[in-house]
């Protein structure tokens, strides 16, 4: 009966290829072309099959087969991967495969082998008209064995046609080949705490791994079980073997509970089974890796969120969690951030700048113009605080980060110095007239009060004055980039946005009624804000300018203003109060400017304490350069696998911290948490190592998207054997109190 089967399908095959024929010879690949395979042994006893179909056509799982014609060696199971659900006219219930896949041939071969000759066989269809089934196809693939002298995956034959092999098929280049699965889905885990582990894949660009296809277990979890898996949300992937399905692509993380009955510290063996695919080409049979994890002391049961470093672990992995859980919580979340983003230092620049444009707005601005030149401003900001959010998410730059050039600076803090000279009246900027009478009603003709021009104020701010890194927008970048989901990522970016500035709103409206209508005390107002534009000019530059020009400026900036209040006037007798109090406060710039200059002029380069370090056996350069803990540069990935090894090699923990000129919190972290003699004591033990990414250039941008960073400050810990510990990764500024205990964290 089987071969009455057989002979009635070949003949109904060769029945569909005559007719297929005649029907359209044209349209009709040869059946090597229309079924590429290749073969190439893995290790010497794994052989893997790669088949590239053709558009069209198919081939029926259950006629795949091979055979060994060489007696000495034997063949196991050939492992396939699922197909595509199919039922045909001809052969019932079958699975079929499109595009490309991989299947694994298990041998046993002497070791005197140097190849293995493998008979394939195969059959396939043509799915569109004519529709038409290839009779089973019989090849014959020379493999060369690793440490055999053939290094092509199927040895040629001499009479077959260039780029042909002698099965019939074309040849695959070899730079074009799959990845081994060990490299296409790289498997890390990690404790996170005594009762979770976290468990990472990476994938190369191109390649996916299937949410239900991929599962974790214990290999020697004597006393320990894991719960439920905590996926992230994936990305939506119509499949042409398994249908609507979810996917991840790029790197994905997966926290694991741990059932605990043993809470003493030990080592686990986390095993998973994965499966995945390269996008329009092969799919993964399913595989199995393997990860050590050193399991710190845990509690018996099931607190996940228990363990020896829950209260230090990163901000950022929690924002993630909003991210992946329901989309309007998320939102919500990232809103209520973006109010805790309003009150940093990194937001306090965008007050006086918005200040100024209502100031600029006229004598007699209503509070309803005021709220509307401040949402406008604040739109804006938000408008483009996401697309560069976005575009970093997808493109792997950082788009806040390419502004910190130091010509985008120059020009900007040149434009703070045009507005200040038009607060102080020198002359009003003012847009042409031609453009004044076609935007007259929705704006006034001068620039601070133009629409327009606010919201071009409002954007430039969003990418000039905010470059602060924080981790929810860390988050929801890394979110973007990993998820390939840039509508809810950039929606999430726009609530941070619209909640970083919502106080502003508040601000502005009440700017318009709080403001002095007219006269004499509006001039004052607008030099007011003029010395504030001139300040932030300065506080823009120092990013880029050394610390010695800096001063100077300040020192200048303060010894104008003193003179501008009265500081070396004499004052009358029957001088009002408020006369006194600005002399007291030009007094007081007058000496704090003197004192910048006069450090300048010593060699100090602290602007908050520009004379420390005088008269005390040293210039300031020497005590300031003392402050900082002792890093060694590096710059490429190449330099930091060294540097850890040579640590690994001493047996001692390394810091790896990622920094740039252009980094506001950067420098407050080394100024006010670096420099503590505390947290120097604590990481006397560490190797220290800091990666310097002012540049961003492709060497910094590699660097940064090895350990999914987006822009500095960002802090990595590693342990004496090499192994990162990412529980404790910092995104954003600390303050030395808690940055203490994840320094202990890390040292434990």
């Amino acid at each position: 009966m089987t071969r009455l089967n057989a002979t009635l399908c070949a003949l109904l095959a060769l029945a569909f290829a005559l007719a297929g024929h005649a029907a359209d010879e044209d349209n009709l690949l040869p059946v090597e072309q229309a079924f590429q395979v290749e073969a190439k042994a893995l290790d010497r006893s794994t052989v893997r099959i790669s088949f590239k179909i053709a558009d069209d056509y198919y081939l029926y799982r259950e006629r795949l087969k091979t055979k060994s014609t060489d007696a000495a060696i034997s063949f196991g199971a050939l492992d396939l991967p699922a197909g595509e659900k199919k039922h045909d006219e001809f052969l019932g219930d079958v699975e079929v495969y499109h595009h490309a896949f991989v299947a694994t041939q298990h041998l046993t071969a002497p070791a005197a082998a140097t190849k293995v000759a493998l008979e394939l066989r195969y059959q396939g269809c043509h799915q569109v008209d004519p529709k038409i089934c290839f009779p089973p196809q019989k090849v014959q693939l020379d493999v060369a064995l690793p440490g055999a002298a053939a290094a092509s995956a199927a040895a040629p034959d001499p009479s077959a046609a260039p780029g042909k092999s002698s099965a019939g098929g074309t040849a695959l280049l070899a730079g074009n080949e799959p990845l081994p699965a060990e490299k296409a889905f790289v498997f890390e885990a990690i404790a996170t705490g005594g009762n979770e582990i976290l468990a990472r894949f990476t994938m190369p660009k191109g390649y996916y791994l299937y949410r239900d296809k991929t599962s974790f277990t214990l290999a020697d979890g004597a006393g320990a079980t894991l719960g439920a898996p905590r996926w992230p949300a994936g990305k939506r992937h119509t499949d042409e073997n398994f249908g609507a399905t979810t996917v991840y692509f790029d790197q994905v993380e997966i926290p694991l509970p741990l059932m605990r009955a043993d809470p003493s510290p030990r080592t686990v063996t986390v095993e998973t089974h994965l499966q995945g695919c390269l996008e329009g080409s092969v799919c993964y049979p399913v595989t199995v890796q393997t990860a050590r994890v050193e399991l710190p002391a845990g509690t018996v049961g099931g607190a996940a969120a228990a363990g020896a470093t829950g209260d230090v672990g990163s901000d950022e992995r929690s924002v993630q969690n909003a991210l992946h859980g329901s989309r309007l919580a998320g939102l919500f979340w990232f809103f209520v951030f973006g109010l805790g983003l309003a009150f940093t230092p990194c937001v306090f620049p965008l007050i006086p700048i918005l200040s100024g444009i209502i100031a600029g707005a006229g004598d007699n601005i209503s509070t309803k113009r005021a709220l509307i030149l401040s949402l406008v401003y604040v739109l804006a900001n938000a408008a483009i605080f996401t697309i560069a959010g976005v575009i970093a998410g997808l493109a792997g730059n950082n788009l806040q980060a390419a502004f910190q050039t130091p010509w985008v600076l120059w020009c900007f803090a040149g434009l703070f110095v045009l507005l200040a000279l038009s607060m102080f009246g020198f002359y009003e900027l003012q847009l042409p007239s031609a453009w004044q009478s076609r935007i007259a009603n929705v704006s006034n003709t001068q620039s601070g009060g133009s629409l327009t021009g606010v919201a071009v104020m409002g954007a430039l701010s969003a990418l000039i004055v905010g470059p602060c890194v924080t981790p929810p927008l860390a988050a929801a970048v890394i979110y973007i980039a990993q998820e390939h989901d840039p509508v809810f990522g950039g929606a999430a970016l726009f609530s941070l946005a619209l909640g970083m500035g919502a106080p502003l709103l508040v601000f502005g409206a009440s700017a318009g009624k709080l403001l002095p209508r007219a006269g004499a005390w509006m001039d004052a107002v607008k030099a007011v804000f003029g010395v504030t534009f001139l300040a932030l000019a300065i506080w823009m530059l120092s990013r880029i300018l050394d610390p010695l020009w800096i001063m100077l400026m300040a020192g200048v900036l303060a010894v104008a203003c003193a003179v501008y209040l009265g500081a070396l006037e004499r004052l009358p007798d029957d001088t009002s109060g408020w006369r006194r109090l600005w002399k007291a406060l030009g007094v007081v710039l007058l000496i704090a400017g003197a004192a910048e200059l006069v450090g300048a002029a010593a060699g100090s380069n602290d602007l908050l304490q520009p004379l420390r370090g005088i008269g005390v056996g040293g210039a300031g350069n020497a005590a300031a350069a003392a402050e900082s803990l002792p890093f060694k540069r590096i710059k490429s990935a190449d330099d930091f696998d060294r540097e850890l090894a040579a640590a690994k090699a001493a047996g001692k923990p390394a810091m790896l911290d990622f920094y740039a000129d252009w980094c506001v919190a950067c420098k407050e972290m080394e100024k006010f948490t670096f420099s503590r003699t505390d947290v120097k004591s604590a990481l006397a033990a560490f190797v220290l190592l800091q990666a310097d990414v002012t540049a961003n250039d492709d060497t910094d941008k590699a660097l940064m998207k090895r350990f999914n960073i987006v822009a500095p400050p960002d802090t990595l810990f590693f342990d004496a054997n090499g192994s990162e510990k990412r529980e404790l990764k910092l995104t954003g500024e600390e303050d030395a109190a808690k940055f203490l205990k994840r320094v202990a964290a890390a040292a434990g």
